[in-house]
């Protein structure tokens, strides 16, 4: 029965398999959505690629202001869920003249624009995170937490989220 879980839940493998054991009774008994719409009842005002901007730069001023700066912040609709990717942090390097010129840019897939405004943070800290922290170890998660004491819980709540969206049972389409 665990492999089957397993299987059927590719965003919780981490977790213990009592958990992804819960997650799937709720889901095959279809309450795994309304667990989410108490949590998260309402999605996000941020469309555009300019209030996406505008968000992440309210964040970093607040945790990261002495971090390099962010050139770009969009929405992206090239990533894809299929390696369970929400967002992008670049580091772009460009050579002119005798000069080189870098560029930090985060996009996030453009799938987070109907979520709740928390799980669009969590993934938008996340990616800001990498801007101190290129490597997902305890500093990162340290940094992660200390944005968003909830990172934890909005990270497995996206999870949960991921996982409606593959059994199309999203709540927020």
């Amino acid at each position: 029965m665990t492999n089957l879980i397993m299987q059927s839940l590719p965003y919780l493998n981490g977790y213990q398999s009592e958990i992804q054991q819960q997650v799937q009774t709720l889901l095959s008994q279809g309450k795994l959505a309304d667990f989410l719409i108490k949590r998260h009842p309402e999605i996000h005002s941020v469309r555009t690629d300019k209030a996406l901007y505008d968000y992440t730069i309210a964040i970093k001023n607040q945790y990261l202001r002495k971090s390099q700066p962010l050139s770009k912040v969009i929405f992206d609709d090239k990533i894809s869920l299929k390696h369970q990717a929400l967002g992008l942090h670049s580091y772009v390097a460009r050579k002119q003249g005798s000069k080189i010129k870098a560029k930090n840019e985060i996009r996030i897939s453009s799938r987070l624009k109907r979520v709740p405004e928390g799980l669009l943070r969590m993934v938008v800290v996340h990616e800001l995170a990498h801007l101190k922290e290129k490597e997902h170890n305890k500093a990162f998660y340290q940094l992660c937490c200390h944005m968003d004491g909830d990172y934890h819980q909005l990270e497995f709540e996206l999870r949960l989220l991921l996982t409606l969206i593959d059994a199309d049972q999203n709540p927020y389409c």
